[in-house]
């Protein structure tokens, strides 16, 4: 069924509320990386017993045996050496969970009633407890550290963008474990330790880095500061993610930075969207909005149907013409691959730094009656010219400057400065 360009934005616009599972229309988020602790990834949330379980869909479409199924459960609970190790209801989740993942698609699984739980907790404010980092997988579906939080215990401690999380205290992260699971396992109480064993990029030998968890808060947009550079002021502008505990918060965040920057007479401004995940879908084409002119294609949508809707901007900018620079990196994902690639292919920015991390999908919550939900995959987000975001497929920078781990020890920022020089030479 094709989705309306009108009944998308009443979708979006019904999305500023509270927590997510209080909402059964709530529909906006779009980011996969996972902050240890602090997890937002894009959903709609609904009841799944609207679900209609009898109709072809699910019993004719696609015949198949399932005794196959039942002959290998009755056979695990007749057999299997400790009987009481797991119990059927376990066995059932494990089951799902298999079938999920069988998709191959880390946007989309099962969570039992107590992750569940976790995952609501987890999104309902903007402070919690942990090691401050955001974890998302790589090309070979390696779960790695995606960006450390500035000043988090996990940057002070040593972790680097990219290290591939191998053990967590000393149990190895396998195969068929979620970003999910290795953040429920990182997670705990501050003052305490975790052992993570890393893997750093382009590197054969791994090392143990002890990292002490501790208060973790994440502002989403941070204060203006001011360059001075060839006699030019240049506005710097730091989005972290497009999230905060409701749309209409991070809305008044952006506006307040806005608003100062288009009182400022400055010469330029720099986005700095390097390390978001992302966040509500809405965030990021009302921050396009203020840059691009009215009726600029921002993004499109198309459903599994292949049915596409195209979002447009629908207000007058208050930055139109000021002239802009966007910095992403390799942690830029979803919301800030959406703004980021508007702005690029309206030739409205100059997009510096690294290839982003490649995510344009869109997810469903469906909420089971045990307290259990299924995240799922609904939707594809294109850019302007109808190209898919994906791994093979992300926002490609303008100009490519890396920031080398030698750069960090160092505390040089050369995307920062060849941002700046774009803006005053």
């Amino acid at each position: 069924m094709s989705v309306s360009q009108k009944e998308v934005k009443k979708s979006v616009e019904n999305s500023y509320g509270n927590d997510i599972f209080n909402k059964l229309t709530k529909f906006s988020l779009l980011v996969v990386s996972v902050f240890v602790l602090g997890v937002y990834v894009g959903r709609e949330v609904k009841p799944a017993e609207n679900l209609d379980i009898t109709s072809p869909l699910f019993n004719k479409s696609k015949p198949i045996d399932h005794q196959l199924y039942w002959k290998v459960w009755q056979t695990m609970e007749s057999e299997y050496v400790d009987p009481d190790k797991v119990s059927q209801q376990d066995m059932l989740y494990g089951a799902i969970k298999g079938m999920v993942a069988s998709y191959d698609d880390h946007a989309t699984y099962f969570l039992t009633p107590t992750e569940t739980e976790e995952y609501a907790k987890r999104n309902a404010g903007s402070y919690f407890s942990g090691i401050g980092a955001e974890l998302g997988y790589n090309e070979d579906g390696q779960i790695r550290i995606v960006t450390p939080l500035k000043g988090s215990p996990a940057e002070k401690a040593g972790v680097k963008p990219g290290d591939v999380i191998v053990a967590v205290d000393d149990e190895p992260v396998t195969p068929t474990e979620t970003v999910y699971h290795v953040v429920y396992r990182i997670r705990g109480e501050s003052g305490t330790d975790v052992k993570l064993t890393l893997l750093a990029k382009d590197s054969t030998q791994t090392r143990d880095v002890v990292v002490t968890r501790g208060p973790i808060t994440i502002s989403s947009i941070e204060d203006v500061r001011y360059e001075e550079v060839n006699g030019k002021r240049i506005a710097v502008l730091t989005v972290s993610r497009f999230t905060e505990d409701s749309y209409k918060t991070w809305q008044d965040k952006w506006d307040v930075a806005i608003d100062e920057i288009a009182q400022a007479n400055v010469d330029g401004m720099v986005l700095d969207l390097r390390g978001n995940p992302g966040g509500f879908l809405n965030a990021a084409i009302y921050a396009g909005e203020d840059f691009l002119p009215k009726n600029t294609v921002v993004m499109k949508q198309v459903d599994r149907e292949g049915d596409e809707d195209v979002l447009k901007v629908s207000r007058d900018g208050r930055l139109p013409n000021i002239p802009l620079v966007v910095m992403v990196n390799e942690a830029s994902a979803s919301a800030s691959e959406i703004l980021s690639g508007a702005l690029q292919q309206n030739k409205r920015a100059t997009i510096v730094g690294t290839t982003t991390y490649g995510k344009g999908t869109a997810q469903d919550v469906l909420s089971f009656e045990d307290g259990s939900s299924l995240h799922i995959t609904r939707f594809k987000w294109l850019l302007p010219d109808g190209t898919w975001i994906n791994p093979d497929n992300p926002i490609v920078p303008d100009k490519i400057v890396d920031r080398t781990e030698e750069d960090f020890k160092q505390n040089k920022d050369p995307q920062m400065d060849t941002a700046l020089g774009i803006l005053t030479e």
